[in-house]
């Protein structure tokens, strides 16, 4: 199938419109939604393991997940962002006007893509939870299994910087057993020792390539060259590092898939 046929197939399967705004991952309490006041199912980064349709397993790829939470789920179908009303009853979910970004990735398998849409659209689930595990299952018997989704390690991790905005260019891995940093810094790649201790990122003076590229670029690794030689407060959410200098200076970025 080609890529204009794909993006056609997932809009039909998605009713693709305009994304909605992102939920907060706060956990919310039995009221608000939950099977079991000790299972909750809202406030919680739910990582697709698979989807099951017409006896047939399809395994999800890497970054496939769902949060539902005030009225709301958000997620990703792998590829393309979704959002949709959702309401939660007991151990009934209800999702309804689903909607979703548009595009066609690459090395990204846009048939589950369709699966997945084509099952969390506008459909309702019995939830089930099993410790970290939750499946949903419609009346129909299709089923989406679901695993808690855990913080992406900061060590081993390439993290590509999204403030300030560098075009995807810039990119930080930390290696805590050897207690070094390296990537680039948008032009210019650096490297430089770091140590990690209580919720710490101790920085040392960078080590650079000296190439010239342009001014904006060369502006954002000035920016980004502000963080070394120092001690940062960093802190890991699901998939998003911040690093924050003790000047106040902030720097967000995202585990790469």
């Amino acid at each position: 199938m080609d890529r204009q046929k794909q993006r056609m197939t997932l809009t039909a399967a998605a009713m693709l419109v305009p994304l909605m705004a992102g939920c907060g991952n706060e956990k919310a309490d039995s009221g608000s939604g939950s099977v079991g006041a000790e299972q909750p199912v809202t406030g919680v980064r739910w990582s697709v393991d698979s989807v099951t349709t017409d006896g047939r397993t399809h395994k999800a790829p890497t970054g496939a997940h769902v949060t539902i939470d005030k009225g709301r789920a958000e997620g990703s179908f792998g590829c393309n962002k979704f959002g949709a009303e959702a309401t939660v009853d007991g151990d009934r979910i209800r999702l309804s006007k689903t909607m979703a970004t548009e595009m066609a990735c690459e090395n990204k398998p846009m048939e589950f893509e369709e699966t997945l849409a084509r099952t969390l659209s506008d459909r309702e689930f019995k939830a089930r939870v099993d410790g970290e595990r939750l499946t949903l299952t419609t009346d129909q018997g299709d089923t989406v299994r679901l695993t808690e989704a855990e913080d992406a390690p900061l060590s081993g991790t390439k993290w590509t910087v999204t403030t300030p905005r560098t075009d995807g260019r810039a990119h930080l891995t930390f290696d805590e057993k050897k207690g070094t940093v390296a990537g680039s810094l948008g032009c210019n790649k650096v490297n430089a020792e770091a140590t990690v201790r209580d919720g710490h990122i101790t920085l040392g003076p960078p080590s650079t390539t000296r190439m010239m590229c342009e001014d904006s670029l060369m502006s954002d690794e000035k920016a980004l060259l502000r963080l070394f030689d120092g001690k940062l407060k960093y802190g890991v959410d699901h998939q998003t590092l911040t690093l924050t200098s003790e000047n106040g200076t902030s720097v967000r970025a995202v585990a790469e898939q």
